[in-house]
């Protein structure tokens, strides 16, 4: 049992590093299609999203009030853009829904 923890970490760290390396070594010059900047562009924001938006549903007791702290997010986020202010709305939005639903 304790091998298998090692070969697992071990693929893991290979892993890693050649995603790290492979696109220096092999990409040495600037990347002029279009279309692969834009898909590159937007990996990381759509990596976040996909590891977020499951978190928001199952975050609370209710998926009713998740919905609602998340529309409130979205809607907030549009209008404004602060970070900051959409969280703590968001924050508030879920409480009050908490407190309606339960």
């Amino acid at each position: 049992m304790n091998h298998n923890i090692w070969i697992y970490l071990f693929v893991a760290a290979v892993t890693i590093y050649l995603i790290r390396v492979l696109p220096m070594t092999l990409i040495r010059r600037d990347i002029k299609n279009p279309f692969i900047r834009s898909f590159l562009y937007y990996v990381p924001y759509v990596t976040l999203s996909v590891m977020t938006f499951p978190a928001i549903l199952s975050s609370t007791g209710s998926v009713y009030s998740a919905w609602a702290g998340f529309l409130a997010g979205i809607v907030l986020a549009y209008i404004d853009g602060n970070l900051f202010r959409v969280a703590i709305c968001s924050c508030i939005m879920v409480y009050v829904a908490e407190w309606f639903f339960h």
